[in-house]
């Protein structure tokens, strides 16, 4: 599920998709309208079918995680920190198989 939300502030729009277990696999960048937001969801949705979107990085305390991008190269999303590479790759096709199909919750006001 893609859950669309605002700031505590109500300055930018943002974006978390969940797996069914509740836990956030990717988070956006702030977008400055809701719209913006939005086509960032169906970005997402359109790009992670293809792995090469996947930008796979490494933390400077060795912990692992990825972005995903656009076709413009622009980043979409984040994932959290992993512990692991392999808990990394879990991830990315975590989004790979929710991404596609997931309701979007609108928690804006």
């Amino acid at each position: 599920m893609f859950e669309l939300f605002q700031s505590e502030n109500n300055q930018k729009y943002y974006f978390n998709l969940k797996a069914k277990n509740g836990q956030v696999i990717l988070s956006s960048q702030g977008y400055a309208d809701k719209s913006g937001a939005k086509n960032g969801i169906e970005s997402v949705k359109t790009n992670c079918g293809d792995d090469a979107k996947f930008e796979r990085k490494t933390a400077s305390n060795g912990k692992f995680h990825f972005n995903i991008k656009a076709g413009n190269g622009q980043i979409i999303g984040s994932s959290q920190m992993y512990a692991s590479e392999s808990g990394m790759e879990n991830g990315i096709e975590s989004v790979k198989t929710n991404a596609p199909n997931a309701e979007i919750e609108d928690k804006t006001a």
